[in-house]
């Protein structure tokens, strides 16, 4: 089957597969594959290869499906679902056998997976954690990558949504060397790292001291700190002391991102782009969204909608989705 791998020199293969495992990177589905001096490493995630390891070629290839590999399915009479966070499993069942059955068939396979945790409640709280049930592993503390960056973080003191990678991505690489950005709920930097990595000088600010606390050490861990301020505290009291600072603000914060456009129009200088997210009806997916950001800025910026994204569905009939507005005064 042609899968996307990174094609590297024989004698750097050792150093590059190393590199991409500790990415949780490697697609290990299928075998690595060695010809002509060439060693030809599957990967998950090509665009997140390429830019962790920048000059490397990504190639389409036929390569061996690995036959040893043991899924959780193979253990169980069922296909069971689970989503991946570093070497966590996430799991949502209401039974308690039925979720204890699914763990230990994770745990059991060949997945590289050390926790199971399942969902004991809905997010909840002006935080938005969720309650987890530790169905195997320590705690609920995880290093998740992506796109190569890597971030520690607590599931149960923060939130956090691996689903939203690869819009992140899509944001990220917008952004220019030099320009100021502005991440108006941070959490623990899946938006402001990223940025600083490619240059842009980042404020971050939530209202969760723990997120702060996991933004901050994820900004060292990836080598940006002197290029990240973070903040703890609500937003709209943070506001006057940025005010026409940014070049980019995002708001993600959907369902009531509305209630803080006031502040993000504060903050925004001469020429920004906002990253506006909503949930809505998939009648008018958009236009609540638009409508709010025109109230907010007009008359002193002329408003105009660059994107309108679909991010996911989010629920029968609503829509996760994303305006890229600019705002020039």
């Amino acid at each position: 089957m042609e899968v996307p791998c990174v094609r590297v020199a024989r004698e750097d293969g050792e150093a590059t597969r190393t590199t991409l495992a500790e990415a949780d990177l490697i697609d290990d589905a299928y075998e690595i594959a060695v010809e002509d001096g060439w060693l030809y490493v599957p990967v998950s995630d090509p665009d997140a290869a390429r830019e962790l390891l920048e000059d490397a070629a990504i190639v389409t290839r036929t390569v061996d499906e690995r036959e040893t590999q043991t899924t959780p399915a193979d253990l169980l009479a069922f296909e069971p679902s689970y989503e991946r966070l570093g070497r966590a499993a996430l799991i949502d069942e209401d039974d308690g056998e039925r979720a204890r059955e699914i763990a230990d068939a994770i745990l059991e396979s060949d997945l590289p997976v050390e926790t199971v945790l399942n969902k004991a409640s809905k997010v909840k709280g002006e935080t938005r954690v969720r309650d987890w049930e530790l169905l195997a592993g320590e705690d609920t503390e995880v290093v998740h990558r992506e796109y190569g960056c890597e971030f520690l973080l607590d599931l149960a003191n923060v939130y956090f949504s691996p689903r939203l990678a690869t819009e992140r991505h899509r944001v990220v690489e917008q952004i220019a060397s030099g320009e100021r950005t502005f991440d108006m709920f941070a959490g623990v930097g899946p938006f402001v790292v990223p940025f600083a990595k490619r240059g842009a000088e980042c404020v971050g600010v939530d209202i969760n001291a723990d997120a702060i606390d996991y933004l901050r050490e994820n900004a060292r861990r990836n080598g940006v700190s002197e290029r990240v301020t973070a903040i703890n505290g609500d937003v709209r009291d943070v506001a006057s002391d940025y005010e026409d600072w940014a070049d980019r603000i995002v708001m993600n914060l959907p369902h009531s991102a509305d209630e803080f456009l006031e502040s993000a129009v504060a903050i925004a200088g001469d020429d920004c782009v906002i990253h506006y997210y909503d949930i809505q009806h998939e009648d008018d997916p958009f236009g609540p969204g638009e409508r709010a950001i025109r109230a907010a800025a007009e008359p002193e910026y002329e408003v105009t909608v660059e994107t309108r994204h679909t991010v996911r569905s989010y629920a029968p009939h609503e829509l996760n989705v994303c305006l890229d507005v600019r705002l020039e005064r």
